[in-house]
């Protein structure tokens, strides 16, 4: 059991009109339920019970001396089943809390039918009781928890099968696939009929303590074939989740392209975007790990992934988007848009390694030195490391003399 596995970020879903059904907990579980007790999180549906009371009623009397070994059989379904991501807890004679991090709603209520439907096979000889035996947690109290039946459209799928299509980027069809794997995700039709290209420049990032090269930072640019267009970041995270994907899939790729042709030695690290929609797709977050896995492979030190797109986002759901790059990179980035510090200030707790934002080209010297104050001030409250992109040369030493550690540059 992975006992103090992060929970993934959530799928946002619609409001559960079924019965609710109350349940009481033993005593001493409560502390290890209050963290997933985000309302957020739970209204999402990653947080499931799997009951074996159907068990308990068959064997009647015989409940006293069996309970044991179906806590130990059903112990070793979940084990084998979460395995080293998920997350479950008795927390009561019948009932087993079950949070499963790769799975959104639906995938995570089918695998807790499958488990349950191999423990009343197992017990009982049949599953019949199985549909009624797991339930959506729809809200955690210091008394208990409340639940939900779910929904029976999960009944018929298996996790394999059950993301929802808008999440996943789906490859060209065998007649657009060429040789070069970076023509899988750009050009491409986005949802609202536009044709957009990705491309991706390597940027050098130095260190400012002793101002030497880190290595570089990808770069993307997302354009209106036929146009030219460029989408600014805030247009580019409007966009629907699977279009963000191939945007961000694209743009791994492109930057080692650049990398393997554009830099003779080996560099230190890269940095690589992902936004933070991106993480809800299962299969994105397996593509995106096998791009970064590519990446890592050119560099000395290893990769850096830079979550984009953090603004407003949960602390808790950036601390389990972090905990599942991790094992796969140097470090996890957070990259911001707003630099209000009200708006940084909310990143604590959050798990992130490091912080970045672009500094303002518009600004005069006395706006200048206010703004990197407050935003870098703000930011060191929540990470050591501060990163500011596309300063000028003569700014970079103020960003140093303020708390920013690393600066990317621009011409005067």
């Amino acid at each position: 059991m992975a006992d103090g596995a992060e929970l993934p970020v959530p799928d946002h879903a619609g409001p559960i009109a079924a019965p609710v059904s109350a349940r009481v907990v033993s005593a001493g579980v409560q502390d290890a339920l209050e963290r997933f007790s985000d309302p957020a999180l739970l209204a999402a549906g990653l947080v499931n019970l799997l009951s074996v009371e159907a068990v308990e009623a068959r064997f009647g009397a015989r409940w006293a001396t069996r309970q044991d070994q179906v806590y130990d059989f059903t112990a070793r379904v979940l084990e084998r089943g979460l395995g080293e991501h998920g997350f479950f807890v008795r927390v009561s004679p019948t009932d087993y809390f079950i949070v499963q991090p790769e799975l959104g709603r639906v995938g995570g209520q089918a695998s807790c039918l499958r488990y349950l439907r191999e423990i009343l096979t197992h017990f009982l000889g049949d599953a019949e009781m199985a549909a009624t035996g797991v339930l959506q947690v729809t809200k955690i109290t210091g008394q208990g928890l409340e639940a939900t039946a779910v929904d029976k459209t999960a009944h018929a799928h298996t996790p394999g099968d059950v993301e929802p299509a808008e999440t996943v980027a789906k490859p060209p069809a065998a007649g657009e696939l060429s040789e070069h794997p970076l023509d899988r995700w750009t050009p491409f039709v986005a949802a609202d009929g536009r044709r957009l290209r990705v491309s991706a420049t390597l940027q050098p990032v130095y260190e400012l303590k002793g101002f030497t090269r880190i290595g570089f930072r990808m770069v993307r640019r997302v354009l209106v074939v036929g146009t030219d267009e460029e989408l600014s970041p805030q247009q580019v995270a409007q966009l629907p989740t699977a279009d963000i994907l191939r945007v961000d899939l694209a743009t791994v790729v492109r930057g080692v392209d650049r990398l393997k042709s554009d830099t003779a030695e080996e560099q230190l690290s890269l940095i690589v975007p992902l936004s933070f929609t991106s993480l809800s797709s299962i299969k994105g977050r397996a593509e995106f790990v096998k791009q970064l896995k590519v990446a890592g492979a050119l560099v000395r030190l290893g990769v850096i992934c830079e979550i984009c797109d953090i603004d407003g986002a949960p602390p808790g759901a950036l601390l389990a988007a972090g905990s599942l790059l991790r094992p796969f990179t140097l470090l996890v980035v957070g990259r911001l848009m707003n630099t209000a510090p009200a708006a940084i200030v909310r990143l604590e707790g959050a798990g992130l390694q490091a912080l970045s934002f672009e500094c303002p080209g518009n600004l005069g010297d006395a706006e200048f030195s206010g703004w990197a104050s407050a935003a870098i001030g703000a930011a060191k409250r929540v990470t050591k490391s501060v990163l500011v992109y596309g300063a000028s040369p003569k700014r970079a030493g103020a960003l140093a003399s303020l708390g920013a550690s690393h600066v990317s540059l621009v011409g005067d």
